[in-house]
């Protein structure tokens, strides 16, 4: 009888749930929520595509610093792309724009959602200013790239300047003038901070012949754009003794006079 009593109330439970109405889609209920959804995704992909909704309305620049190149300038170069809804706007494209301002290193951009195109920029910084035979002075950055030209040069930048001598210019046709001035912007790139803000000029005589006028009267000879950086180490031990010329054309034997 215990089991009797025990097992009553399970049945019963069992028979409620068996019981219990069970909600079943009929398959033109499925076709009208699938039209539903479909026509919600329909909406919505719309409004962000192709309506005013969500339309580019500020284009916000980082990374410009001075008037060499400004925000405007930034928008300027992405122009039209800027336009329309913001999830259309091709994000490569408008950062290709970008880097083609030549003070331009590289840039990113992103969607700042719901109305922002966002773009930053890093500027290009000159490690020599290439003094021309019209006075100007072209500014170049580390990878060797020119990208600005200029009366005067930038403020504690090296400037390059050809003074070659005979033997150069007998050899032009091997070593040209382009090269001599990489080679001289390769080591102005390559000097340490502490040289470099104290070199005034970065005199090329010839590809074996570099010169460097520091401030306060002191030469360096440098001789050839090879083995930079071990030349640099080198510069920076003799700059600690007395002395007014350094030289590490031979690294492996350099001098200090003066």
């Amino acid at each position: 009888m215990a089991d009797g009593r025990l097992a009553d109330p399970l049945e019963k439970e069992l028979e409620v749930e068996e019981s219990a109405p069970r909600l079943r889609l009929s398959r033109r209920g499925i076709v009208v929520l699938g039209a539903l959804g479909a026509a919600v995704l329909g909406v919505l992909a719309w409004l962000v595509f192709f309506s005013s909704v969500l339309d580019v309305r500020t284009v916000a620049v980082q990374g410009t610093s001075d008037e060499r190149l400004t925000a405007d300038q930034v928008r300027e170069a992405v122009g039209g792309l800027g336009d329309g809804p913001l999830a259309r706007v091709d994000l490569d494209v408008v950062r290709h724009r970008v880097e083609a301002i030549p003070r331009v290193a590289r840039a990113e951009v992103w969607r700042g959602w719901p109305h922002t195109l966002r773009v930053k920029v890093v500027q290009r910084t000159a490690v020599a200013a290439v003094k021309g035979d019209d006075g100007q002075f072209t500014q170049v950055d580390a990878g060797g790239v020119s990208f600005a030209t200029e009366p005067a040069p930038p403020e504690g930048v090296p400037v390059v300047e050809l003074r070659l001598s005979q033997q150069a210019t007998d050899v032009d046709g091997v070593i040209d003038r382009s090269q001599l001035v990489r080679g001289a912007v390769a080591v102005a790139a390559g000097l340490p901070p502490e040289v470099a803000k104290r070199a005034g000029s970065v005199l090329v005589r010839s590809y074996d012949d570099i010169e460097l006028q520091l401030s306060g009267g002191a030469t360096v000879r440098w001789g050839s754009p090879e083995q930079i950086d071990r030349k640099a180490r080198v510069l920076v031990a003799l700059m600690g003794q007395k002395g007014t010329n350094f030289d590490v054309t031979a690294p492996e034997a350099p001098a200090v006079s003066g």
